[in-house]
């Protein structure tokens, strides 16, 4: 915890804190708990959190990382309350809005502007400052005619609109996330980013479990790595982001397998051409290339330290929104990330015309890399290099040759001395 954080108050206190659930193996075992229990146990405690102590102070920015199953979200429903723990003392001091099942709280039978009323009222606001808040939780959920019909009569995301409308439109003490940064897609997504980024910038305490670890290092002032109901790390973010993504490394044997908007079989060759036009509030990528020395092979082939590797973008994005940014991300057959680059890390201004049409390239000499297949994932990104417009997952293949022996991931330039 920093010296400026520890100037301000304490506003979530854990002290012992522990969550378990009896687990049966028979049915008829949880009557004979509830009539013999006193005599015998027979239920086995699965123990989803043991023994928390931290301390979180006002305006604090806190990344909650782990697995799944780990207790995230155990942990973000007690800080909430609607779970209360088993043993040990949770304080909670100020108003909470949680992100956590959007409109979980909703009856499907009432209209939009009913279930308005009531979850605000949930949230703890009176009647009156609902009504003073009304006309622009609509206008910012934005589904028009429908806010006057019964939600069971929403598409998913008009049902998520509205959800994410109401709870952010309370200004709380504690703003508590579990993926839900970006809520839907297009206009809306980065429009419920920009709410959070608000809330953020007027000093409230925000509690935000993810699984991307570059958005916990980019928005966090600390992060929690909780591991099998524990606290594994406490500390700056991207010291604990970086020792969670090695644990992780160190159980992967294969490829990571994750989901594309564009592609994720790296055999790319020839230069691609994607969508032509970007939807309204977002932006697209519309070609991309990747080459060296040898061309547009598949994989690339790469010899180290002497081949120059050279990525071609080109996008168009909403021309009302502010120019953005690219990045790419280098990994090794078992998702270690190698390097990264991104154009506003590098203070370098993307071009777009009239029209939200930009291309921009970046270029690597002499690739250090050592033998062995990697692959090159690829972001349009927001002006903030936060939230992610589009992106193609394990986009090009890399096939890296080398003459000598070394052994590792890259070659560092070296000197011999007597």
């Amino acid at each position: 915890m920093s010296f400026e954080a520890s100037l301000n108050p304490v506003i979530i206190r854990a002290q012992g804190v522990g969550k378990y659930y009896p687990l049966y193996k028979k049915n008829s075992d949880q009557l004979k708990q509830l009539l013999f229990g006193r005599l015998k146990q027979y239920a086995q405690a699965f123990w989803a959190l043991q023994d928390l102590h931290f301390e979180i102070t006002a305006g604090e920015i806190v990344g909650i990382i782990g697995r799944n199953g780990a207790g995230k979200s155990t942990l973000l429903q007690m800080l909430c309350g609607t779970l209360k723990p088993s043993i040990g003392s949770l304080e909670v001091h100020g108003q909470v809005a949680a992100l956590l099942e959007l409109g979980a709280g909703f009856n499907p039978d009432f209209t939009g502007r009913e279930n308005i009323f009531m979850n605000a009222a949930i949230l703890g606001l009176t009647r009156a400052q609902t009504q003073e808040r009304l006309e622009s939780i609509i206008a910012f959920a934005d589904i028009g005619q429908f806010i006057d019909q019964p939600v069971k009569t929403y598409s998913s995301g008009m049902f998520m609109r509205l959800a994410f409308a109401v709870a952010t439109s309370v200004e709380p003490k504690i703003l508590i996330i579990d993926e839900a940064l970006s809520v839907g897609d297009g206009a809306f997504a980065r429009k419920s980013f920009e709410r959070i980024m608000a809330l953020k910038e007027k000093g409230t305490t925000i509690l935000f479990c993810s699984h991307a670890m570059y958005q916990i290092e980019a928005l966090c002032t600390r992060a929690l790595w909780l591991e099998a109901g524990s606290i594994r790390m406490d500390g700056k973010p991207a010291q604990v982001t970086s020792a969670y993504q090695t644990s992780l490394n160190q159980e992967q044997d294969h490829l990571t397998q994750s989901t594309s908007t564009v592609a994720n079989t790296g055999a790319n060759t020839e230069p691609t051409t994607l969508a032509s036009t970007a939807p309204k509030g977002s932006g697209r990528f519309t070609k991309l290339q990747a080459y060296t020395e040898q061309g547009f092979t598949a994989p690339l082939k790469v010899l180290s330290s002497k081949s120059t590797l050279t990525i071609e973008f080109e996008f168009c994005i909403d021309p009302n929104l502010p120019v953005p940014s690219l990045a790419m991300g280098l990994n090794d057959r078992n998702g270690l990330t190698i390097a990264s680059a991104t154009s506003k890390n590098d203070g370098y201004a993307i071009q777009v015309n009239a029209a939200g049409i930009g291309h921009a390239s970046i270029t690597f000499p002499n690739l250090p890399l050592l033998k062995g297949q990697y692959f090159i994932t690829v972001f349009l990104l927001c002006e903030n290099a936060l939230h992610i417009y589009d992106q193609a997952t394990n986009y090009f293949a890399l096939e890296v040759e080398q003459a000598g022996l070394e052994q590792g991931l890259v070659h560092f330039l070296h000197t011999w001395n007597h």
